[in-house]
Parts: C-alpha cells; structure tokens; sequence
C-alpha cells in the first residue's frame, strides 16, 4: 500500500532521456497533466494520470490542485563546507580590484582556508547546517560539496568528515568531492610538486573512510598550471576517483579539452571557453556545467550555454554556492538568469538542474526524474507552470519537498 500519495497534481514535468543529454534533446522533456504520484517507503511505484488503487486509510494523502511537481533539483557544484566569509573584499571586486589580484594578496580562498583551518568540526556542522536548510526550502535535494578550504591534511579530511556527516543526518543527500588543488597554499607556493605528492598520499585515506567519489583542480592561470593537472587528475584515477574540473572560468586554456581527455564527468565555469573546446566538449560524454551566479555576482560575461546547447553539449547548472564569489544558497536565482540572460529554454533549464547533474555526480540511477522505481525526491511548487517558476524571481514558490519518500517541508516551512 502507497505511504504517500501526490493527487490532483497540475501539471508534472521532468527529464526523461538517458544521460548525458546532448543538444536539442534537452528540451525534450516529459509533461504530464492532471496526474499522480504514489509513493511507497522510499521510491515511486505510481506515476500516471490514473489515480492509484493502492490506497488505503494509512495512506498520506497530498492533494496538489493547481500546484505543479518536477523532481528534486540537483546542485552538483557548491563549496558548502567553509568558515567565516569574506564581505571586506566585496568592496574590491566592486572598485575593479581582480579576483585574481586578491588571491596573489593572500585573499580569497587563501583567505576562507585561514578561518576553515581555524573551525572546529562542530562550528563547520553547524554553519553547514544552516546553509543547507535554505538550500533545502528551495527544492534542492542533492547536492555536491567540495573541500578545498583547508590545503593541508588536517583541515582537508575535516572539511569532508563534516559533509560525511551532513549527508548522515540532513535530508539533502549529498556527494562530496576531494578538491585539495582549490588553491596553492602558502607553505608550498615555492614547491607546488611537494603539495601534490601531499595530495596524492591523502587518497588512500579518502578512500578508506568513503570521504569523496571524484576530485576537482582549479586549473586557471597563477593556480594549477596544465602539466600540474594532468599530474593531478592521474594520480587521481589510479585511485578510482571521478574527475571534475574548474575549466576556463577566467582565462581560455583550453581546460575543457583536458577534462574531455581525462574523460572527466564535468568541465565547470566555462565563462571563457573557446569555441574549438566547445566543439570538443560537444562530441564527448562530459558535461558543461555552467555557474551563472557567479558570473553575476563578479559582474563577469556569463558561459555561453546558447551556443553549446546548440552545437550539441550535454549542459548542466549548478549555484556554486561558496564564501567569496557566489554566497547564495538560492540555486532557483540561477535558474532565472539561466533564462533571461543565458536564453536557456525553460525545459533545458529543468533538465540541467536535475538529470544532467545527477548523471554528472553519478547517482542519476535513482535520483533526477520522476520515474517508477526511482528515489522519491520532489518539490511541489506553488506556480501555473514551469515558466511561471522560472520567471518568478526573487521570492520562493516551492510549497512542499520530498526527500527519500519523506515530507520535509510543507507549506514552504521546514519540518
């Protein structure tokens, strides 16, 4: 019998090819109208304009007339774990200074690794915590997180116990990601090969306490430099990590073509790939995942997602959420510049927070649409249809989230 049912739902819309979604495809999605949704413990057994005849008085009934259901979106690039913040150097960005030139001062992430390496555990949980509670009220059910804001042993395995942690105990599932190559630290700024042996010596440990599935590397100018990458994402692969890559974010290095040749899952930023890197990524399995907050909040040329979809890539967005660059947790603002400065189609933009991200962290097994057999991870939202939600920026329309089979929020509250 159903443990909950969705009934008299609007309309439901979610992604339904295999993925990577290249191109077009992407805007092929599937839109169901006066349906409902049963489901049972922790997965879909209903999806149908039929109503389920396994219904009875111990049956939660969610009666969603006038509201429409799309899958739980999937923010496969934040920087969750962190301490502190960095508002002084807003200021900077905002009277020309580079995010670069504040990095070689000993800013940015160099700045958010002295306040991380100084936390405690506990103080790293509890702010966590309280990011993913927004992220949360806003329909997002899995996320990625990153390390990055420790660049030594000690700090670097805490920052990935507490997203451990986190995924033990909050509702958003959540994949973590070793990215010890976030920054050069500033013990090792004279010997860079010496922190990549460091590196490469902690990923038995990672592995051995199940603390991340892929790496990353910050491969951009004044950071990791094309043959440290490469060095970097092989030692990597001995291990059996998964690969993501920061690839021409700043500066065009062709670093989506190297993630394409180390077949890794995600090439990220892309603000300023090449078209010849866009032609590479479109013919491969990697996916494009694009950071628009990020581009607005440094006030920086956005990716250009139109030409890539396109050309035929398999596209994902992601917040980035993160201390410095991008600290909303509001992945749904994404969305919306996703459409009206991107001109990213609504249903691209669907399948690019829910699918293709799943797919690109790997758990687009059970996770990224609405199917029977699949994870029960929705969001109910309080809107006419999925342009609607879209174009109502700067307010929150999601009602109810299910997580895992489970209501954890309803009537945009969190229970």
């Amino acid at each position: 019998m159903l443990d909950l049912w969705l009934k008299n739902i609007k309309t439901c819309y979610t992604p339904h090819h295999t993925p990577p979604i290249h191109g077009a495809k992407m805007r092929d999605i599937l839109t169901l109208d006066d349906c409902h949704i049963g489901i049972e413990g922790n997965n879909i057994v209903w999806f149908s304009t039929a109503e389920p005849t396994q219904v009875d008085a111990h049956t939660i009934i969610l009666d969603c007339h006038d509201k429409i259901v799309l899958p739980g979106i999937i923010d496969m690039h934040t920087h969750l774990v962190h301490y502190g913040s960095r508002e002084d150097e807003t200021m900077k960005l905002l009277n020309g200074e580079s995010y670069l030139d504040i990095l070689k001062e000993g800013g940015g992430i160099l700045k958010s690794v002295r306040m991380t390496r100084e936390a405690s555990f506990e103080q790293l949980l509890e702010k966590s915590i309280k990011h993913l509670d927004v992220m949360l009220l806003h329909g997002v059910t899995t996320i990625e997180a990153k390390s990055g804001y420790g660049l030594d042993e000690e700090t670097e395995l805490k920052q990935l116990r507490v997203s451990k942690a986190l995924n033990e105990i909050h509702p958003i599932h959540i994949v973590s990601t070793y990215l010890g190559a976030h920054a050069i630290p500033q013990e090792y700024k004279h010997d860079v090969p010496a922190y990549i042996d460091l590196m490469k010596s902690l990923y038995p440990k990672i592995k051995q306490e199940k603390l991340a599935t892929a790496i990353d590397v910050f491969f951009e100018s004044h950071v990791y430099d094309y043959k440290q990458t490469k060095q970097i994402i092989e030692d990597a692969k001995e291990f059996g990590f998964d690969i993501h890559l920061h690839a021409d974010e700043i500066t065009s290095l062709n670093g989506a073509e190297l993630a394409v040749k180390m077949k890794a899952k995600s090439a990220d930023h892309l603000m300023a790939v090449s078209d010849k890197d866009i032609d590479v990524l479109a013919n491969s399995e990697t996916i494009a995942n694009v950071l628009p907050m990020t581009s607005f909040f440094l006030n920086k040329s956005f990716a250009p997602v139109r030409k890539m979809i396109d050309w035929g890539c398999a596209v994902a967005l992601s917040s980035d959420f993160n201390p410095g660059s991008q600290p909303s947790e509001n992945i749904h603002f994404g969305m919306h510049l996703a459409l009206t400065r991107m001109h990213m189609k609504p249903c691209e933009i669907l399948t690019a927070v829910t699918l293709q991200s799943a797919y690109a962290l790997g758990v687009s097994d059970r996770v990224g649409s609405i199917e029977v057999g699949k994870q029960a991870d929705l969001i109910v939202i309080n809107e006419r249809n999925l342009e609607s939600y879209l174009i109502h920026y700067g307010v929150n329309s999601v009602d109810t989230v299910i997580s895992n089979g489970v209501i954890v929020v309803q009537n945009g509250r969190r229970l």
